[in-house]
């Protein structure tokens, strides 16, 4: 069997780099990891199948996607930038398991090209290292998508991270935090200090794992309403929750009836910050808010 040299060390990533002329965006938030043993522990706790599909995000030169490749599974990664097209068609060039697609994943129907591409009916599991200036938009988008993700293992600022894994009554739980667990069970795999990539951010990062729940975590009537309840009670983490709702909802005697019926009739004081509201709370004081007529 052959043995190739992995792309995430110092010197191959260079050599890669060098031989295309490629210079960073920082516009595009682009830093290659050049660490394999950090590559390898984020693919191992993807547990990754043959028979598994996998997304990846970003794949820059391929460092993570040989490792996603190597797994025998699907692999369909998407890259805005056209510099990389020709440089991932080189260093992909040998696993015939991966479809790179030149698309912003934020502008991509991905349920419409995951479902092309795909010839499996494996799990489907999204593995990337995000970049740190959209890692939001692009959770919400995987999530909003449509498709059936059973599990994410994603890089991405550790702030972010701990605002994603975050439990109520700490700092960093707000409406991100509520927004991704209510459809995944969200933990902290490991941290991956700044000095493994190239070029060095400012912060350290952290990988975090997604798994899917069976239902989500509330039984909520609408959705919308419960996601922009959670976005409202956050709006000044500062104010309590009673001050939030009525900058948001309208300060209007019959909105405030509304608003105060329904928190009495759930039991929750409207003194309480938002970030003291686990997210069944949250749920049940959407579903009495629905319930009750404005």
């Amino acid at each position: 069997m052959t043995e190739y040299k992995d792309i995430a060390t110092p010197s191959r990533t260079k050599e890669i780099l060098k031989q295309y002329g490629f210079s960073f965006k920082k516009s595009l938030g682009q830093n290659f990891l050049t660490e394999p043993n950090i590559l390898r522990n984020i693919a191992a706790a993807a547990e990754l199948e043959e028979t598994d599909r996998i997304i990846e995000i970003g794949p820059g030169i391929g460092a993570l996607t040989e490792h996603l490749a190597r797994s025998k599974g699907e692999v369909l990664a998407f890259e805005i930038d056209q510099r990389l097209i020709e440089v991932l068609d080189d260093t992909m060039s040998i696993y015939p398991n991966v479809t790179v697609v030149n698309e912003d994943i934020l502008k991509a129907d991905v349920k419409t090209v995951a479902n092309d591409i795909f010839e499996s009916e494996g799990d489907l599991k999204v593995v990337a290292n995000l970049p740190y200036y959209i890692t939001t938009p692009i959770m919400m988008h995987l999530l909003m998508s449509g498709l059936d993700i059973q599990s994410m293992v994603v890089m991405m600022q550790k702030e972010v991270a701990d605002r994603i894994t975050a439990e109520p009554g700490t700092k960093a739980y707000g409406s991100l935090s509520i927004a991704v667990q209510y459809y995944m069970e969200a933990s902290l795999a490991f941290i991956v200090p700044k000095t493994a990539f190239v070029p060095q951010p400012n912060v350290d990062s952290a990988i975090i794992k997604l798994t899917k729940r069976d239902r989500p975590i509330v039984e909520v009537t609408d959705e919308a309403f419960f996601f922009k309840l959670t976005k409202s009670a956050f709006m000044q983490r500062r104010k309590t929750l009673w001050n939030n709702l009525t900058s948001f909802f309208g300060k209007d005697e019959a909105t405030k009836i509304w608003l105060e019926s329904a928190l009495n009739e759930v039991g929750i004081d409207p003194k309480r910050r938002g970030e003291t509201l686990s997210i069944q709370e949250f749920g049940v004081l959407a579903n009495q808010l629905k319930a009750n007529k404005r």
